[in-house]
Order: C-alpha cells, then structure tokens, then sequence
C-alpha cells in the first residue's frame, strides 16, 4: 500500500513538472471561457455556430446574471432556467453551473449527468474537475475525488484555487458538512 502512494505521488510529481498550466479562463467565473476547441466536431459545423458567443453580449448578460443568482442569492432553481435558456447548456462553464445547482439543491444524480456533459464539452475545465470532485467528496468517493485532484493539479497547479478547495474538503473526515 506504501509502494503505491509512493509511486502515485511520484508519477503524479513528474505530470506536475511536465505540463503547462492553463488559462485562468478554464478556472471559471462570472465571464464564461471560450468555447472548447471543434477538434472533437471533425469538420462538422455545429446546428448553430457559437464561437462568437463570448462576444455575444446578450449571451454574457445571461450568463453573468445567472451567475449572480447562483453565488449571491442561493436560488439554484431559478438560476437552472436561466442556464438553460442561453441556448448554450453545451458549454462547459454553462453545464457545470448547471451541475452545481443541482448539486447544491440535492439532485445528485442529475448533477453528474451535468458535470460529465462540461467535461466532455472541455476535458480541461478545472472548475468542473473542482465541483465534480467535491461531488465526488459529498458522495464518499474519496479515491475518485482524489483523482479529480490530480487532473486539477495537472491542468491547474496544486496552487490554484480550485486544487486547494478540493484538498481541504479531502482533508475533512468523512460525513463532515462541507462549506464551499
């Protein structure tokens, strides 16, 4: 069991080296990141092309106001709706704001649904590996929280925001209420 934290730990200490660490876009906010790069499209346009969208002004609008309603007035029902009428719950920040309301109002299996669609849309959204690990925390899966830490210092840095978020929730004891 030693030999494999160690090697863990070792392996994981190579990545960290290895990799560039990303934009602070794909950390999250009130301003929403660029699309995901169309490499997974192959060619294929998309119904409705959105690569202008972080320019789209009524698109931000939406977005920064449904942001508002998440993290200052706690109303996640409502904030789902305003997601979802974007038109852009595709999106990864857009789908993963959509997972974290559930989240934060108990649906957890409807959450999930939600972080896996922002990882697929950008397997490099750090946020989502955040919220998504902390699901994985709240649901007492702490090797696959772990593991959601680990890409989080990959993409990230274990300085970032969201990798120390994710740390002092892992270093809870089990059924710890978690404040985030």
């Amino acid at each position: 069991m030693r030999k494999t934290r160690f090697l863990t730990l070792a392996v994981l200490s190579a990545a960290l080296v290895a990799s560039p660490v990303i934009s602070a876009y794909a950390a999250g906010g009130d301003n929403p990141s660029p699309p995901a790069s169309d490499s997974n499209t192959k060619g294929k346009k998309s119904k409705k092309d959105r690569s202008s969208a972080i320019d789209d002004q009524k698109f931000l609008a939406g977005y920064r106001a449904a942001y508002a309603t998440i993290y200052d007035r706690h109303d996640y029902t409502a904030a789902i709706d305003q997601l979802k009428a974007l038109g852009q719950d595709d999106r990864a920040d857009v789908a993963n704001l959509i997972g974290y309301s559930y989240r934060k109002l108990g649906d957890y299996k409807v959450s999930q649904v939600w972080y896996e669609r922002a990882l697929k849309a950008d397997p490099a959204h750090v946020r989502t590996w955040q919220y998504y690990g902390l699901w994985q925390v709240e649901q007492g899966n702490r090797d696959q929280a772990q593991y959601h830490l680990n890409k989080i210092a990959q993409l990230a840095g274990t300085n970032s925001d969201e990798y120390r978020s994710l740390a002092a929730a892992m270093e809870k004891p089990p059924g710890t209420g978690l404040v985030y």
